[in-house]
């Protein structure tokens, strides 16, 4: 019976990051979902069961279902490997925070602000617990700070080579939004943690990044100063530092 209320919990997460996922950077706010296709509203029913549109009979897509998917297997996992020093509960509404934010950044690049001060609170409520008030905000402080950098001397940087190139950039190295995730994952991750995080975030994103721009030029479909979202980086980061 217990395996059974985690797996349930698991599929309430995964509905929940779906559901977060598909009306928040629309509307910004809790409203009923639309079918991304026609823009009708789904009756809830059909929503809860991953039906397609009754209008235009559009699929629900690859995503909800590898989402719904892997959370219900996080949640399990998270049962039956519990980390000593986070509580289920505690991790699993970490894991569903993480998912938004990697998710929506993939699909919209965005960050938005409202997620990001939940994402503050959350940081605060786990960093506190699990390293003490002032190891945290320093964290959450050397976060914010060396990502605000970065955003900073990237945004210089695309302006200085379009210069160069004579064109004009309209897009930016990092959004705003990845410098307050940097801090929020400053709060969770703790001093000196934090530099670790960051650390590993960069190396994963270089890796991947050379990764896109070998294909691209590969197929001959290279542009320069497409941007690339980053929070998936820093959220893959901290995961892998919470299940080290």
């Amino acid at each position: 019976m217990v395996i059974i209320l985690i797996i349930l919990l698991g599929w309430i997460a995964g509905w929940l990051v779906n559901y977060l996922t598909d009306v928040l950077p629309i509307t910004r706010r809790f409203s009923r979902p639309t079918c991304p296709n026609c823009q009708t509203p789904f009756p809830w029913r059909d929503y809860l069961l991953l039906g397609n549109c009754r209008t235009c009979r559009h699929p629900r897509g690859v995503r909800t279902l590898a989402v719904q998917a892997c959370l219900t297997v996080v949640g399990v996992l998270l049962w039956i490997f519990p980390r000593q020093h986070l509580p289920f509960p505690l991790a699993l509404l970490l894991i569903v925070y993480l998912a938004i934010v990697m998710v929506i950044d993939i699909e919209h690049r965005l960050v938005l602000h409202p997620i990001s001060l939940f994402g503050a609170l959350l940081g605060l409520g786990i960093g506190f617990y699990l390293h003490g008030l002032v190891p945290t905000l320093l964290g959450g402080v050397a976060g914010f700070g060396i990502m605000w950098v970065f955003y900073y001397a990237g945004e210089w940087y695309v302006r200085w080579m379009a210069k160069r190139r004579g064109m004009s950039p309209e897009e930016v190295a990092l959004g705003f939004g990845d410098v307050n995730l940097a801090g929020i994952l400053g709060l969770l991750l703790g001093w000196p943690g934090i530099l670790e995080g960051l650390l590993f975030a960069i190396v994963i994103g270089g890796v991947v990044s050379l990764g896109i721009i070998l294909v691209t030029l590969a197929l001959k479909k290279y542009q320069a100063f497409t941007a690339i979202p980053y929070a998936p980086f820093l959220v893959l980061s901290a995961l892998l530092l919470y299940i080290h």
